[in-house]
Order: C-alpha cells, then sequence, then structure tokens
C-alpha cells in the first residue's frame, strides 16, 4: 500500500524555524508531482508547495515565498520543507500530497501540526 508519512512539526516561537519532511513508502516520489498543503480550522485546505516530476521546478503560494523552501531528496524517497521565519499564522496542519499526472492519482499524508506562538 502506498503510504506518505510526514513528520518534523512541532511547537515554535515567532521567527523560529522547522524542516518537515515526507518519507514516501510504495511509491517513487521522483515520477511524482509532490505538494504541501496546511489547513486551519474553518478554513479551506490551501497549497502551500509544489515540486514537480518533470523538472523539479518549485512553486510557493505568496504568503510564504522566500521563507520556506520545497526539495527532494530522491536516493532517500524524501520531499522536504524547511520553514524559515515562522510566524503565527503559519500555524496549522500540514500535509504532503503526491499526485501521479497520468493517472490522476493523488496520495495524501496524516498530516502533521505546526504551531507557532510565544
Amino acid at each position: 500500500q502506498v503510504q506518505l508519512v510526514e513528520s518534523g512539526g512541532g511547537s515554535v516561537q515567532p521567527g523560529g524555524s522547522l524542516s518537515l519532511s515526507c518519507e514516501g513508502s510504495e511509491i517513487i516520489f521522483s515520477r511524482y508531482d509532490v505538494s504541501w498543503y496546511r489547513q486551519v480550522p474553518g478554513k479551506s485546505r490551501e497549497l502551500v508547495a509544489l515540486i514537480t516530476s518533470s523538472d523539479s521546478s518549485s512553486h510557493y503560494v505568496d504568503s510564504v515565498k522566500g521563507r520556506f523552501t520545497i526539495s527532494r531528496d530522491n536516493a532517500k524517497n524524501t520531499v522536504k520543507l524547511q520553514m524559515n521565519s515562522l510566524k503565527v499564522e503559519d500555524t496549522a496542519v500540514y500535509y504532503c500530497n503526491a499526485r501521479d499526472q497520468v493517472f490522476g492519482l493523488s496520495y495524501w499524508g496524516q498530516g502533521t501540526q505546526v504551531t507557532v506562538s510565544s
């Protein structure tokens, strides 16, 4: 069974950093577009960052540009989200998603909580 497992969440103060990791099982990440989403209660799930399968180009929502970086480590079959200069409004559950462009299949991780507070 395909599984995506996120790790690295936790609690930090504003201005701090966290590094999230998404590890795939029974899936080769290099063949998928991989994204990080986040969601808070009462709001829809928001796309935060995307890295493509075709050329590994990255894309970010405006609110995190310059602060977050998405990257791949194909040897480890992982996708990382480095989050710097964290703000209170970054608080959310962060989810990893992998999408197969050929068959339209999409897989989700279980989510990891990120809390930014004083």
